[in-house]
């Protein structure tokens, strides 16, 4: 399978040397960067030898794009692929949920849109649940305040997140709003809400936590078949609004699309 990666932050670096180290089924085959002579010097220093394509152009150099990029570009590196009748794995999935005709555009032309876990868990046991009936779904998510410094919601509202010294509630509401609001932060509030019960239903807490050091999600699901809750506290990667584990998600969904033996749902 020929893998193209859109975007060459944090995530997108990190999957592009994975791919260019090899994984079993599947190739890097190019890149989409915003500053093609930054990214040219990158793939030199890194020794990774793949075109640098537009956005436009991805379908012909790709059987999947992973969309690494900002949430803005979202329908730009989705539509030729979609189109074409291709895949798109998307990181940004909170810009997934204003645009519904996405999906539609995939089912029309057999194309397929895949959500990886990121940096959520147990989104197995919601979609599982969801299969039945789901009753409510919160979230609550604890992050350090640099992490969330900057997001639109904080700004819309003068909210500062400096110089705290005790955990500060800075959002209550739904997994639609939140991902309006906090649209580099919460896509794991998104995925949650498209793997149960949707983002209108689907509750988020949001503190700014100067005691913590690592970006922290609880979820707690009550369904007719199960009530759980799962927790989870998420390194941060070179970028504080994303954790590490949110590209070895990537490459762990990837690995899935082509293994022999294939472990989850």
């Amino acid at each position: 399978m020929q893998v193209a990666v859109a975007g060459l932050g944090t995530i997108g670096r990190t999957l592009a040397r994975r791919l260019a180290d090899g994984v079993p089924g599947l190739t890097l085959s190019g890149v989409a960067a915003r500053d093609e002579e930054k990214a040219r010097g990158w793939l030199d220093e890194e020794g990774i030898e793949v075109p640098i394509v537009a956005l436009d152009d991805l379908p012909d150099h790709a059987d999947l794009a992973v969309e690494c990029a900002p949430a803005a570009v979202l329908e730009q590196i989705c539509r030729p692929m979609l189109n074409a009748g291709k895949q798109v794995m998307v990181l940004s999935c909170g810009a997934l949920l204003p645009r519904p005709d996405l999906v539609d555009l995939a089912k029309q032309n057999g194309g397929r849109i895949m959500v990886p876990t990121g940096g959520l868990l147990g989104l197995d046991a919601v979609a599982a649940a969801a299969e039945g009936t789901i009753h409510s779904v919160q979230m609550t998510t604890r992050k350090p305040p640099s992490g969330l410094a900057g997001a639109p919601h904080l700004v819309k509202n003068n909210i500062s997140v400096e110089g705290l010294n005790a955990p500060k509630l800075v959002f209550s509401g739904t997994a639609r709003a939140a991902a309006v609001g906090f649209p580099a932060n919460v896509n794991v509030a998104a995925a949650l809400a498209l793997a149960g019960i949707g983002p209108d239903r689907t509750m988020i807490d949001i503190y700014a936590d100067p005691t913590k050091t690592r970006n922290c999600h609880t979820i707690e699901v009550e369904a007719d078949s199960a009530r759980f809750t799962l927790s989870i506290e998420n390194v941060p990667s070179e970028n504080p609004k994303t954790g590490r584990i949110v590209a070895l998600s990537v490459i762990a969904t990837l690995r899935k699309l082509t293994a022999p033996l294939r472990v989850g749902t």
